[in-house]
């Protein structure tokens, strides 16, 4: 966090140095500087690719598994130093919810390899806050004087630091999964499995395009994919554990729910026989979100003749 506060203190240093301006290149009332400020809010959606749910067959790496009915809106704002139109340096926070269930599996169950029959569910809300570069590659052409074109699209790359909180429903409640430990993180007959934290790092890369409305305002549309370093966005990695190591870690109260989350293929088959070590997730795979979104800009900088 230290370095994302330290390279916006950059940005806003840059930003106030004196630039050599050009004419604004759709029509000549308006200055640009090499450097403009842009700030703008964001609104969309956002969704995750995890463990949980996904679509028929076996679970499926990237968008093969996705569940777009899964979806829940989100929002953001952002400042951005953009250079002569080519490069951009974005600070921004984005805020948004993520959920999955197995049971949504139900119509496609005898083709799901038991995870419908797992019957775990998640919802955690998300904070990400993200330093971003876009490339914009059409404006590295050399123009001669005619106007570059007012849609532009971009790449973007970035890291980020998010906070997530997976919880789940039992009985009318939600409660939250990391403190119950349902894999064994961080108990030491599980050693390989340190528990998660809740704040965490993440890579970025996405695309979009922006168009110009005017002098003052620009719109872009953006699909923003988040890399993750944990497979515990949804609480769900690796193999069942022996329930009785609950009551050695947690107070009665947390222990006996913890038996009741680690575990729900009784709720809907009593007869259901669960081993220890069975498989209850995949970790050769770490989770993901995304955000897909509208983002408005205005942008500051430009000086009329």
């Amino acid at each position: 966090m230290r370095k994302l506060l330290f390279l916006a203190l950059v940005c806003s240093l840059v930003m106030s140095q004196p630039l050599k301006a050009q004419y604004y290149y759709y029509n000549d009332k308006y200055y640009d500087h090499a450097v403009v400020l842009e700030l703008g809010a964001s609104f969309g959606i956002m969704n995750s690719l995890t463990d949980i749910g996904g679509r028929k067959g076996a679970g499926k790496k990237f968008i093969k598994d996705l569940v777009w009915k899964n979806s829940k809106p989100a929002f953001g704002v952002y400042a951005l130093a953009f250079y002569q139109d080519k490069i951009g340096l974005r600070l921004e926070g984005t805020f948004g919810e993520v959920v999955a269930y197995d049971s949504i599996l139900k119509s496609v169950k005898t083709s799901t390899g038991g995870r419908y029959e797992r019957n775990l569910s998640f919802k955690t809300k998300i904070a990400d806050f993200q330093l971003g570069l876009e490339i914009h590659p059409l404006m590295f052409k050399d123009f001669d004087g005619d106007n570059p074109p007012r849609l532009s699209p971009y790449a973007l790359v970035g890291v980020g630091y998010y906070s997530f909180d997976p919880q789940a429903k039992l009985n009318g409640q939600w409660y939250a999964l990391q403190p119950l430990h349902t894999e064994g993180q961080g108990m030491t007959e599980y050693p390989d499995r340190p528990n998660y934290k809740l704040s965490q790092i993440n890579f970025a890369a996405g695309i979009g395009a922006k168009y110009e409305i005017n002098s003052l305002f620009n719109a872009r549309l953006e699909l923003n994919y988040r890399i993750l370093t944990t497979d515990y966005l949804d609480d769900v990695s690796t193999n069942y554990i022996d329930p009785n190591l609950f009551y050695s870690y947690l107070s009665p109260n947390q222990a006996a729910i913890a038996q009741q989350l680690y575990n729900r293929k009784a709720e809907i088959n009593p007869s259901d026989i669960t081993n220890i070590g069975d498989q209850r997730g995949d970790p050769s795979d770490n989770d993901a979100f995304f955000t897909i979104q509208l983002k408005i800009g205005m942008t500051l900088g430009r000086q009329s003749r």
